[in-house]
């Protein structure tokens, strides 16, 4: 499968790193160079088909236009950075890594236990994506993350290709059924989006994708099909 990440120039990315270390508060003396090898090396790992480096360098872009949002931009983009930074689609565990990477790398460079914190906290929120009423920060992070939903129909279809394709240890019918039961849990949410912008510009095109894309999977499997449904509860494929 081509993939983007795989002809992504990362030189914006790492000196896009640089600065928000910079921001949150690093030391002078620490080089966030070696930091940002890492991250990128993980976001690049060949089992990943979405959670890719263009992805994050999606949410980072969706970040700066819900910035003025956030109570603390710069914890919100250190989140986007380390969100996925653990990730293999067979695991349930990949937030809680996560975030324990940011909690052992932030302290290294200087940043204080405060916004380290804080960091972690949001990493985690997106296990759930869903912040408490008045967290900014939970809220625009989330909403970056979920932006995809709102994307233009082949944007969105390639998304779902990706998600599939993560997946592709998992049988098609197992698959089915939890990928249905996240859309239709998505669906029922009152708000997909809790910021200003995000509600006023993506959840009506996220509702509309989820939809057609719930619909889609209501018709007759045209693959193998093999192996039985699943509870969309332990099913890693039922992971957004």
């Amino acid at each position: 499968m081509d993939r983007m990440a795989d002809r992504m120039d990362t030189a914006p990315l790492r000196a896009r790193w640089r600065a928000t270390t910079a921001a949150a508060g690093a030391a002078g003396d620490r080089d966030p160079g070696p930091y940002a090898d890492r991250l990128l090396a993980a976001w690049a790992e060949p089992q990943r088909r979405y959670h890719t480096t263009a992805h994050l360098a999606d949410v980072l872009a969706r970040i700066d236009v819900l910035a003025a949002h956030a109570a603390d931009p710069a914890a919100v983009e250190l989140a986007a950075w380390f969100h996925d930074a653990v990730y293999r689609p067979d695991r349930s565990e990949n937030e809680e890594r996560s975030a324990a990477l940011a909690e052992r790398a932030l302290p290294e460079l200087g940043i204080d236990a405060a916004r380290t914190a804080e960091v972690a906290r949001l990493v985690r929120l997106t296990v759930t994506h869903d912040p408490a009423p008045g967290d900014t920060n939970g809220e625009a992070l989330c909403d970056a993350d979920l932006a995809v939903l709102a994307g233009a129909p082949d944007a969105y279809a390639a998304y779902v290709g990706a998600v599939r394709a993560e997946y592709g240890f998992v049988p098609e019918d197992a698959f089915r059924t939890g990928r249905a039961a996240v859309l239709r849990q998505l669906l029922g949410l009152p708000r997909l989006f809790r910021t200003p912008y995000g509600a006023a510009h993506w959840e009506a095109p996220a509702r509309r994708n989820l939809a057609a894309e719930l619909a889609e999977l209501a018709e007759p499997a045209t693959g193998p099909g093999t192996g039985p449904a699943t509870d969309p509860a332990t099913d890693p494929a039922a992971r957004e």
